[in-house]
């Protein structure tokens, strides 16, 4: 008689962490919403498909404030997935979740102080000791860069409506017309670097400007970006 042995189909658990973007109130919220309403126009489809937190720990509300802001941020269609920084008597099944210890262990980045990505192409995909991370080609429309341990280099350009995320620095030989972002682990050493200067957003640990808010004959030119004393400097390359 033939004995078949069982068959243990294995399931696959794998660890990942994600890149979560943090929104921060000021009161009065009714100004913030004003400052955050100008900041997406000047920088429109930045929030699409990103899973944003909540930290209202610089702020007081009422659940019946908190439960009018979560309204005003979905009708700008701003995802929020959790909250941070409120007492556990504001939250109901109808609202965000309060964010766990797993989730904050996850890479927080600070999105404007101010209170399409259809391809992400992320360091994970790579050895985990790799610290930076080349892009030989252009980063087209809608694609999203993300390396949260190092520098990124992108050998060619950043269209309008891509962006590359960098704990370290950036690095560009191309033209820079979408949004580039370091130190977004907190490493407000890190720079942006690019040869041919137009973006749409440039930050550096949560400090931004727009390309409107640059002056206009850095436009076109090799540019340098960085922080000193909470204000982010653009400069023209030499």
């Amino acid at each position: 008689m033939k004995v078949l042995a069982d068959i243990c189909t294995p399931f696959r658990l794998v660890g990942r962490s994600h890149v979560l973007f943090v929104l921060t109130p000021q009161l009065p919220i009714a100004f913030w919403l004003t400052e955050l309403d100008a900041w997406v126009q000047r920088s429109q489809g930045f929030f699409e498909g990103k899973p944003i937190v909540l930290d209202l720990s610089q702020v007081s509300l009422a659940k019946p404030e908190f439960i009018a802001l979560i309204a005003e941020l979905k009708k700008r269609n701003i995802p929020v997935v959790a909250v941070d920084g409120v007492d556990t008597s504001l939250l109901d099944p109808d609202l965000p979740p309060l964010m766990s210890s797993n989730t904050r262990s996850s890479e927080m980045i600070k999105v404007a102080d101010a209170s399409h990505a259809d391809t992400q192409v992320t360091a994970e995909d790579h050895p985990s000791k790799v610290t930076s991370l080349v892009i030989e080609n252009p980063v087209r429309s809608g694609q999203s860069i993300v390396c949260k341990n190092g520098d990124i280099t992108v050998l060619g350009s950043i269209a309008s409506g891509a962006e590359v995320i960098a704990g370290g620095s950036i690095h560009i030989y191309g033209t820079l017309l979408g949004r580039a972002m370091a130190g977004v682990a907190g490493n407000a050493q890190a720079r942006i670097f690019c040869r041919n200067f137009n973006p749409e957003l440039v930050a550096i640990d949560g400090t931004y400007a727009t390309v409107e808010d640059a002056p206009s004959h850095l436009c076109g030119r090799p540019v340098q970006a960085w922080l000193e004393q909470d204000s982010l400097h653009l400069r023209e390359l030499d």
